[in-house]
């Protein structure tokens, strides 16, 4: 989804809110959809500019479940409480609703983002033991233990023939 600056949100508010054209009309002049164009009248109309700006927020528990309780109270849609609460897109209102109905509130949990494994540690999962790939394994690590005692050997001999 392409991101619009405050400025060009503004602007096409504006002509909107001064205007007598169309929605439509204007959100072809801006070249932006007219639901998109609509979604920004309406959170304007609720927030301000402040509800304009995009915002990467954790939401807790209570906060989804207040938007959830809100729209089954008041039969709102997930648009209206998108802009009622302010929340950054009304896919992740939808998500909530859709997690809270099939696995109840636990699944509204803030997941834990885990940092993905680098190569090395990824090759590091042992495999199961008896296993074709843990002999081979252990066959290379036999190996590499081989090549560095005959190394160590090397060096301690040079050292005596010093």
């Amino acid at each position: 989804m392409k991101k619009y600056r405050l400025e060009i949100k503004l602007q096409a508010i504006n002509t909107y809110l001064e205007s007598a054209e169309s929605i439509r009309k204007i959100a072809k002049k801006y070249k932006i959809s007219k639901s998109m164009l609509h979604r920004w009248i309406v959170r304007y109309q609720i927030h301000g500019a402040a509800g304009l700006q995009e915002s990467y927020t954790n939401y807790s528990v209570e906060f989804k479940m207040n938007v959830l309780t809100y729209m089954r109270e008041m039969g709102a849609s997930i648009e209206e409480a998108t802009a009622v609460f302010n929340v950054s897109s009304s896919s992740a209102v939808q998500r909530w609703k859709d997690l809270f109905e099939t696995h109840g509130i636990d699944a509204l949990q803030p997941k834990k983002k885990e940092r993905s494994m680098s190569m090395s540690k990824k090759s590091k999962k042992k495999p199961v033991e008896g296993s074709e790939e843990a002999l081979r394994a252990e066959i290379e690590q036999l190996k590499m233990e081989n090549e560095y005692l005959k190394k160590l050997q090397a060096l301690i001999q040079e050292k005596k023939n010093l």
